[in-house]
């Protein structure tokens, strides 16, 4: 993530911005106020715990979550399992790089694990910026047109395409991490006496437009998307269910006494989770559609209002107390929340929905069967083995029996 704090370390130095691009020293800068009435979040204890905990869940859920979809069936995998393993992968490759920024805020931002790793996971992290977003997006279109235009869409909606999209959003992903992987690098920060991983903006032109292009591609041109795709999708199972209720109201069977319940019309999908549900499904429905815009949205938008009073402090718009401590202090805090988002894909998109919920019963009933079949497998091995070693010791007992015998016969 780019956020920085204009501020340079020297006058014949560029401006940096460290760890997850944020600047360090904003604390330093003599034309901030002293800020002596507010105190600083313990960074180097909270942050490494965060992120810790993101690590764990996040890698144990999207790692299950990859091993689920990649060990299915090519013939059973839809359009949104696609979409699903890419996004799972981008966020497994993100988390396993937050131990080593775990570390580094641990020791006051220094980075102990050279300039090659530093670009290595600065470009993780911003990849997976782009990319889990630009999939997330990719998936509430899917699922926008494999629901509100179900046959309209069937002959689009195919793995082969949904393979080609996934190729264009790495491709851009890429494409826009590409300028903070060249500009980041390890720079000696004398102020903090520390080796700092940041961004080193050539001026204040590449702070600003690798800044606006984080909250327009990263956030603001998503976040549209995603609302105006899941607004119609709402709408779609809203105005169904109106329908169901206003024009096949259930039957009551005089013979039978109870109700019967209303026909469903066909839909066809390649996946039984984009059909239009019934009944009480609707509202399950609605609230996993709300839960999945809510996240994304909690989980970026205080970060990217951060970003946004740094820009203003860096044009000399905005220059209090309070705003430098919000900047310095609230950067990291709002990086972990955004953070967590990788953490809670894999529940939103894959644990709660049925499709998914029946692999990973098959795959599990499917490793329980091969797990029992080796120990039947085995028992049966070692029981040959004990009546193969049971007939040789009897075969030993007759032939000392025959010899005893053959002894006591001779004269």
């Amino acid at each position: 993530m780019a956020i920085s704090i204009d501020l340079s370390l020297s006058n014949s130095t560029p401006s940096i911005s460290s760890a997850t691009d944020v600047y360090v020293n904003s604390s330093l800068d003599p034309a901030s106020p002293p800020c002596t009435d507010w105190s600083p979040v313990p960074i180097t204890t909270v942050i490494p715990t965060i992120f810790s905990i993101i690590c764990l869940v996040g890698t144990l859920a999207n790692a299950l979550a990859v091993f689920v979809l990649a060990c299915g069936s090519n013939s059973r995998r839809t359009v949104a399992d696609i979409f699903m393993l890419n996004l799972c992968v981008s966020d497994l490759l993100f988390l396993l790089s937050l131990p080593l920024w775990a570390v580094y805020y641990s020791q006051s931002y220094n980075w102990p694990f050279g300039r090659v790793a530093c670009k290595i996971c600065g470009a993780l992290l911003n990849l997976n910026l782009y990319a889990s977003i630009f999939f997330i997006t990719s998936m509430s279109m899917d699922r926008y047109f494999a629901i509100v235009h179900p046959l309209r869409s069937l002959s689009a909606r195919n793995p082969k395409l949904a393979c080609l999209v996934c190729i264009l959003v790495w491709f851009l992903a890429c494409a826009c991490t590409a300028p903070t992987f060249a500009l980041r690098d390890t720079v000696h920060h004398k102020e903090l006496d520390a080796e700092v991983c940041g961004i080193l903006y050539p001026d204040d032109t590449w702070f600003l437009v690798l800044v606006w292009m984080k909250i327009l591609l990263g956030f603001l041109l998503p976040l549209f998307a995603i609302s105006c795709c899941y607004c119609a999708i709402g709408r779609h199972l809203l105005a169904y269910r109106d329908l169901m209720t206003t024009h096949h109201p259930p039957n009551v069977s005089s013979q039978e006494g109870h109700r019967k319940p209303a026909p469903t019309p066909s839909v066809i999908t390649s996946s039984s989770e984009d059909k239009p549900p019934t009944g009480g499904r609707i509202e399950r429905v609605l609230l996993t559609v709300a839960a999945v815009v809510l996240a994304f949205f909690i989980c970026w938008f205080p970060f990217h209002c951060v970003t946004f009073l740094d820009i203003l402090k860096s044009k000399g718009w905005l220059g209090s107390c309070s705003v430098t401590w919000t900047i310095k202090n609230l950067t990291p805090l709002t990086l972990c929340l955004g953070f967590s988002n990788s953490a809670i894909n894999p529940v939103l998109y894959c644990f709660i929905g049925n499709h998914f919920q029946h692999r990973l019963e098959d795959l599990f009933k499917g490793l329980c069967a091969c797990l029992k079949a080796h120990r039947e497998e085995h028992r049966q091995k070692r029981g040959s083995f004990s009546t193969r070693l049971s007939s040789f010791s009897r075969k030993l007992s007759d032939l000392k029996d025959l010899a005893i015998v053959e002894t006591s016969n001779r004269p």
